[in-house]
Parts: structure tokens; C-alpha cells; sequence
């Protein structure tokens, strides 16, 4: 029972372990193909063990459809295939005042139930030289909320990944996100919302980082 008592208290607490997603070293050596009949098998078992009567017309397909949408949706952004190209482009115009994409909606899932988390990102950044095309931003928020996440480790992800493609530290990002497995289990909390932050150089500055929150 002491093991149980453990993953009960990591999950309810929602503790992450690392700022990188834990993967397994085979992770892709099976085709996505391979992982979906793998999946279909497993969930179909889940099902039956349920009481589910697959041959019923409704649910008969509901494993294959699942184990589809794990690899191909819900939990692409784990295969680094996917990760958006971040072409970054000289600041030719100069623009040396704060850019900010807000309200930036996505769907992820809570890696301890396997439940969505369903929010919005803000992000900005100060160019030190280098700009980044508005989607791409929008499409980081997405790729790294496609996988079981916590939400503290995907906003640091988010922020190292801008930071990184815009070579400045001069990023901030605020995620605020409704998770599932509080509203709809455990506690049954039906109006809380989580909100993580990150950021770094000139949004340490407290004056910077309200001009930023006026923003959004």
C-alpha cells in the first residue's frame, strides 16, 4: 500500500521531477503506426476490464480512435519530429520596445491522471537583435502543451525555447490553465485556475514586468 500512498501524493499535490519531459530512450523506435496497435490492444483491455461491451457498434472502434488521437493529437508534442521550425529574422526595423502575444489557447493533459488542462499562454520578449514570425510563437505553446505535462515544467519549456531561438534572456511567459483532474476529481473544485510564471533580464525589472501585465 505504501507505493499507492506515494502516487496518490504525487498526483494530488501535482509534483513534477524535471524541466525536461521524462522520456524513455526507446521512445522512438517504434513507428507511430506500431505505437497506435500497441495502444488500441491496451485500451481495449482497460475497457473490457470496465465491463464495456465492445461489440456494440458504439464502442467497438473507441480504442483505435483513442490510441489515434494519443499519437497523432493529444501527445504529438513529445516526438521532437514535430517541433516547430523557429526561423528567426533580423530586427531591421528596430523595434526595441516589448512585443507581447497574449491569450494564446491550448489543450494539454495532466501527467498524473492523464486528464486535459485546458488554458491560455502570454508571452513576450524584448528583441536583442533578432524577431520571431507571431505564429511560431503560438505554435511552441501548442507543441510543448501536446504531451502529459505539469504546468510548471511547461512554462519554463516554452521560455527556454524562446529564449533560445531569440537569443535573448529578455522573454517572459504567464500560463493560466484550468486542470481537470481538480475540477473534475479529488477535490471537485470547479472554479480554480492555476497560473505559472517565468521570465528573466529586463523582466525582472518590476516596472518592465507590470507594463507587461497591463498588456495582457
Amino acid at each position: 500500500m505504501e507505493n499507492y500512498e506515494r502516487f496518490e501524493i504525487t498526483g494530488d499535490n501535482h509534483i513534477g521531477t524535471a524541466i525536461e519531459t521524462p522520456l524513455r530512450k526507446d521512445a522512438f523506435e517504434k513507428s507511430d503506426n506500431e505505437k497506435i496497435a500497441i495502444i488500441q490492444e491496451h485500451y481495449k483491455g482497460i475497457m473490457e476490464t470496465l465491463g464495456l461491451d465492445l461489440d456494440d457498434d458504439s464502442l467497438s472502434g473507441t480504442p483505435y480512435r483513442v490510441a489515434k488521437m494519443y499519437v497523432k493529437e493529444l501527445f504529438s508534442g513529445l516526438d521532437p519530429r514535430n517541433k516547430p521550425s523557429l526561423s528567426v529574422f533580423d530586427n531591421k526595423y528596430e523595434y526595441n520596445k516589448m512585443l507581447v502575444e497574449s491569450d494564446i489557447t491550448f489543450n494539454s493533459s495532466c501527467e498524473h491522471h492523464f486528464l486535459p488542462i485546458i488554458g491560455k499562454a502570454h508571452v513576450g520578449y524584448i528583441s536583442s537583435g533578432k524577431v520571431i514570425g507571431l505564429s511560431k510563437i503560438n505554435r511552441v505553446v501548442q507543441y510543448y502543451g501536446r504531451r502529459p505535462q505539469v504546468q510548471e515544467r511547461m512554462t519554463m519549456q516554452i521560455f527556454n525555447e524562446l529564449k533560445s531561438a531569440l537569443q535573448t534572456e529578455d522573454v517572459i511567459v504567464v500560463v493560466v490553465a484550468e486542470h481537470l483532474c481538480v475540477s473534475s476529481r479529488g477535490v471537485n473544485d470547479l472554479s480554480s485556475k492555476t497560473t505559472t510564471i517565468e521570465f528573466g533580464g529586463q523582466f525582472k525589472d518590476a516596472q518592465i514586468r507590470n507594463d507587461f501585465f497591463k498588456l495582457i
